[in-house]
């Protein structure tokens, strides 16, 4: 089984936000594979199937952001998951808005929701793929992560998530994070 979990915030107020960049991808590629978000478990909205032939969870925490690691260390503990098996997709401010950056480890880089994991986890070394939102040039940043893309940013952002649901399906079908990285980076 592969586990997909998106970031973001839970509620309304949050709904389409830069910072729940990772529910959207998420949310897409549920669609596109034909999978509905009908279960809460652990903390978590669930999809899950088959995906060309592929089990498939999709998560979406409902802790907020800075606690995704909750549901995430439950889920891969529930499941007995690898963390080979896991990915994890979240906004990035410090890359340009519309650029995706796939990694199979790395640091948590400021960002709240990959500590809380990689502290549930015990480690940082899970995949992930990054998708950029570009720093704010005169908002605070939490203004600018909570705020919503402007129309022309959103065009860019749609470019940049269809890139990232592209590489979801490459890796559930089994393709290596090095190769996806050649081919999305």
């Amino acid at each position: 089984m592969k586990m997909i979990v998106g970031l973001g915030n839970i509620g309304p107020q949050y709904k389409e936000t830069r910072h729940n960049t990772g529910f959207m991808v998420v949310e897409q590629f549920a669609s596109e594979a034909g999978l509905a978000f009908t279960t809460r478990k652990m903390e978590a909205k669930l999809a899950s199937g088959q995906v060309n032939g592929e089990k498939v969870l999709l998560v979406e925490p409902t802790t907020f952001m800075n606690e995704s690691g909750r549901a995430v260390g439950a889920l891969m503990n529930f499941y007995k998951l690898d963390v080979e098996d896991l990915i994890v997709i979240h906004d990035d401010m410090d890359m340009p808005l519309g650029r995706i950056r796939i990694r199979p480890k790395g640091s948590a880089g400021g960002h709240n929701g990959i500590k809380s994991i990689i502290a549930a986890l015990g480690t940082s070394e899970f995949n992930r793929i990054k998708v950029g939102i570009q720093h704010p040039q005169k908002s605070s940043v939490v203004n600018y992560v909570l705020g919503k893309f402007t129309t022309d940013q959103r065009a860019t952002f749609n470019q940049a998530a269809d890139h990232a649901v592209a590489a979801l399906f490459d890796w559930v079908d089994g393709e290596q994070v090095p190769a996806l990285m050649n081919k999305y980076n």
